[in-house]
C-alpha cells in the first residue's frame, strides 16, 4: 500500500507502532477539528456567568493544553490571584459543560484522514482503544458521539480533575492497565502536539504524533517521537498490507 503523496512518516527503529495493547488517543487536531466556536465560546460564558467578569484568552497556548489548565493560563496572564478564581472553579466547568450541551446541535466536525480506519486496524490487532484528551468529560464524550466515533473506544481520559496533561495520561494510562489486568501492558499516545509527546515521556510512554493539528511535521519531530506523520491515513498507508480492508472515513 503506497503512501499518499507528500506524506512524510517516520517509525523508530524497533518501534512496532500497532503491535501496543492500548491506544490513548487526543480528540482535538488529532481525531477531529471542528468549523464552529461552541468549546471556545464555552470558556467565556463559563467565567461571566460565575464570576461576572471577561475573561480574556489572547496569549494563552490552547493545543495541547487542558480547558483547567486553559482557566489557569489565562487567569495567570490576567494577574487575577487564585483566591479570586478558584474556589470557583467547579462552578465555571460546569458552567462550560452546560453551555456546551445546551449548543451540541451546532458542532460541525470533521474527522481527520485515516482516522477511522486505524482506529479499525488497532481493533483488528487486539488493542484496547481510549481516549486522553485535554477536553472535559462531558464535552469530550460529546464530540466522539456528534462525530460517530463512539463506538470504537472502551474508555476515556479526561482533564476534569488534571491541569497538567501528563497526570491526565498517568491516569489514564492505569485505567488502561486495570482494564487489561495487565500492570506493565505497553500503552501508546496518540496526538497532534508536542505537549502530548512531553506528557507521554513523563509517563514513560510511547507516542505516535500526527501533523494535523496546529503543530506541523518538523516542529513534532523535535520534540523525538517514537513515531510522526503528516496523517494517521499516511501512517497507515505506509506500515499496512494492501489486503487489510478499508474502512472509509465520512464527514459529519
Amino acid at each position: 500500500m503506497s503512501t499518499p503523496a507528500g506524506s512524510r512518516v517516520y517509525i523508530q527503529d524497533g518501534f512496532c507502532w500497532d503491535h501496543q495493547r492500548a491506544y490513548l488517543f487526543d480528540i482535538d487536531g488529532t481525531l477531529l477539528c471542528h468549523r464552529d466556536r461552541i468549546h471556545f465560546d464555552a470558556f467565556f460564558h463559563g467565567v461571566r456567568s460565575v464570576l461576572g467578569r471577561d475573561l480574556a484568552l489572547d496569549g494563552v497556548i490552547l493545543a495541547g493544553n487542558t480547558d483547567p489548565g486553559i482557566l489557569r493560563d489565562a487567569f495567570r496572564l490576567a494577574r487575577v490571584e487564585d483566591a479570586a478564581w478558584r474556589p470557583h472553579r467547579e462552578g465555571i466547568l460546569n458552567a462550560m459543560c452546560a453551555h456546551f450541551v445546551e449548543r451540541r446541535a451546532g458542532l460541525l466536525p470533521t474527522i481527520m484522514p485515516g482516522a477511522e480506519a486505524t482506529l479499525a486496524h488497532l481493533q483488528r490487532q487486539g488493542a484496547l482503544l481510549g481516549l486522553a484528551t485535554g477536553n472535559l468529560e462531558k464535552i469530550g464524550w460529546i464530540k466522539i458521539e456528534n462525530a460517530g466515533l463512539r463506538s470504537w473506544f472502551a474508555f476515556g481520559g479526561f482533564c476534569d480533575h488534571f491541569e497538567d496533561r501528563a497526570d491526565m495520561i498517568a491516569h489514564t494510562a492505569a485505567q488502561a492497565r486495570t482494564i487489561l489486568r495487565e500492570p506493565s501492558a505497553s500503552v501508546c499516545v496518540v496526538g497532534d502536539t508536542p505537549f502530548d509527546i512531553h506528557a507521554a515521556r513523563a509517563n514513560s510512554l510511547a507516542t505516535v504524533a500526527v501533523a494535523t493539528g496546529r503543530y506541523s511535521y518538523d516542529q513534532l519531530m523535535e520534540h523525538q517521537p517514537e513515531v510522526c506523520a503528516t496523517t494517521l491515513e499516511a501512517l497507515l498507508h505506509a506500515t499496512t498490507p494492501a489486503s487489510e480492508p478499508p474502512v472509509q472515513d465520512h464527514v459529519s
